[in-house]
């Protein structure tokens, strides 16, 4: 296997992954995807400014994926808090090799995407649902103080 330097080469990747991060920047997610269908090399495939629904439009049934984005949390606008989720995709119709090789290369990716909430490794874009991803986080928040009532 190629050493995660080699598989991640592109300097956009750390770039994204900064912006992806700070608060200053309006990009909300980034997504890598393979250069080719026999590459292990990533590339920076789309940043955008949108929604978690805006990020899965970039991942395809047939495509192996990373993906990072930011969401803002919070029961009003004194509460608000950014938490950040790692994505893992392998379309339903992933071919076999490649999910085999995500198992270790998701490993090398980490090292570059270093800090997130929670870890979502699917093939089911409903699992990336705002609503899913959102209770997701809460729970990894731990305590939960809202007022209102929540079904964890």
């Amino acid at each position: 296997m190629p050493a995660p330097s080699d598989i991640l080469s592109d300097p956009d990747i750390a770039q994204a992954y900064e912006d992806v991060r700070s608060d200053k920047s309006e990009t909300t997610w980034l997504v890598l995807k393979y250069a080719s269908a026999t590459s292990d090399i990533l590339k920076l495939d789309k940043t955008g400014t949108g929604e978690i629904d805006e990020m899965c439009e970039s991942l395809g049934d047939d495509e192996a994926a990373y993906a990072y984005v930011r969401m803002k949390l919070g029961n009003d606008e004194y509460s608000e808090r950014t938490k950040f989720a790692f994505v893992v995709w392998a379309g339903p119709n992933t071919k076999v090799m490649r999910k085999a090789k995500m198992s270790f290369q998701s490993g090398q990716v980490k090292q570059v995407i270093r800090t997130y909430a929670v870890e979502i490794q699917t093939s089911d874009k409903k699992e990336l649902d705002k609503d899913a991803v959102t209770m997701k986080l809460r729970k990894a928040m731990g305590a939960n103080y809202d007022r209102q009532g929540s079904s964890y």
